[in-house]
């Protein structure tokens, strides 16, 4: 039996944990001495740039939209997750804290993934401030000093890798109201921030040759102990790039109530300005993928108070995540009252 089925194994017995719960488990009240987001504490920097072991499950994620010299769109995904079936965490192997990261490089025709697993308190994975490091075995993000202004990024699969390094050219965007960002009507809640203003270049190898890119990239910081309410059971989560040099952060929670939408916008100066509940709206226009007749990969979203009306539409409608626990994650392009480009995350659809 190899040493990830049965890590496996291992998470789908676990109680509580985010993992082998799937989506509908991030809806389990936080219990067992976890901690809850309180609104009138922001996030502090830098120390929140690490991690949160009294808290059930946060994560790191990084999405970008690069180009070579050609013009050719690639899309890459660099996820670190933490789940914990206890709040605190210890070293050596009854460490409670689980750690478990995605990588995906995407093109119009291609979808490459990777998954790594490991435990927490012997060194395999793990978040460091000062200087910043996040890490499961080769796969690193890490900078020079305690910030984020500038990252080192690189992961591997199979038949694929990158390697890039990521610019800060804009301040930190605080979701919600001051990082305090509401996920139902319930009052379920995470800790959420963003620093959506990189500049990318580097190489991608979707095939064992290097090749030279260069773009903008998205990395979202999210931590809470029960982020969803327990009658949800999936999202769609946009964010976008404009031409103009705004930005778009908006969701879509689904589950049995109806549907929950938040958001936030972005000026060209890096200015959020949170949404009020209900005003972005997103829908299906087009289900194309071959994964599954479920899945809408070209949507039709607006913002009337900020002259919104596009369309945004996968790159490639075949960009699933065939992991762990799976979901549909994808390069976008942006057309209509505003053009450019974004990432789209689609969870509770498919096989």
């Amino acid at each position: 039996m190899s040493v990830r089925l049965l890590f496996a194994m291992l998470l789908a017995l676990l109680p509580g944990s985010g993992f082998a719960q799937g989506y509908a488990g991030l809806g389990q009240k936080a219990g067992d001495g976890f901690q809850n987001p309180d609104p009138t504490l922001a996030p502090a920097f830098p120390q929140d740039h690490g991690p949160h072991p009294d808290f059930r499950i946060e994560w790191w994620y990084v999405t970008a939209n690069l180009q070579d010299a050609d013009g050719q769109d690639y899309g890459i995904q660099w996820t670190l997750f933490r789940s914990a079936v206890r709040p605190y965490e210890t070293d050596g192997w009854d460490s409670p804290q689980y750690w478990l990261a995605h990588a995906a490089l995407t093109t119009p025709e291609t979808h490459q993934v990777a998954e790594k697993l490991s435990r927490g308190g012997i060194g395999q994975a793990g978040v460091s401030v000062d200087p910043f490091a996040a890490w499961i075995d080769d796969w690193h993000m890490h900078g020079a000093d305690a910030s984020l202004d500038a990252l080192q990024l690189s992961a591997n699969g199979d038949d694929f890798s990158y390697d890039l390094q990521l610019t800060a050219t804009g301040p930190l965007v605080l979701q919600g109201e001051n990082g305090y960002s509401v996920k139902s009507q319930s009052g379920q809640a995470s800790y959420y921030y963003s620093q959506p203003h990189f500049e990318v270049t580097g190489v991608v190898s979707p095939d064992g040759s290097a090749i030279p890119v260069t773009g903008q990239a998205w990395l979202d910081r999210e931590w809470s102990s029960q982020p969803l309410d327990e009658g949800q059971s999936g999202w769609d989560w946009f964010s976008l790039r404009f031409e103009d040099g705004t930005k778009l952060m908006g969701f879509l929670l689904r589950g049995t109530s109806g549907v929950y939408s938040s958001g936030t916008w972005i000026d060209q100066t890096g200015q959020a300005f949170p949404l009020p509940v209900g005003a972005f709206a997103a829908k299906p226009l087009r289900f194309e993928s071959a994964v599954s007749d479920d899945i809408p990969t070209t949507w039709h979203v607006k913002l009337p108070d900020r002259g919104v009306d596009i369309q945004v539409t996968a790159i490639n409608p075949n960009a699933w995540m065939a992991t762990s626990f799976s979901y549909w994650e994808g390069p976008v392009q942006v057309t209509g009252s505003h053009s450019g480009k974004g990432y789209l995350e689609m969870t509770g659809y498919g096989p």
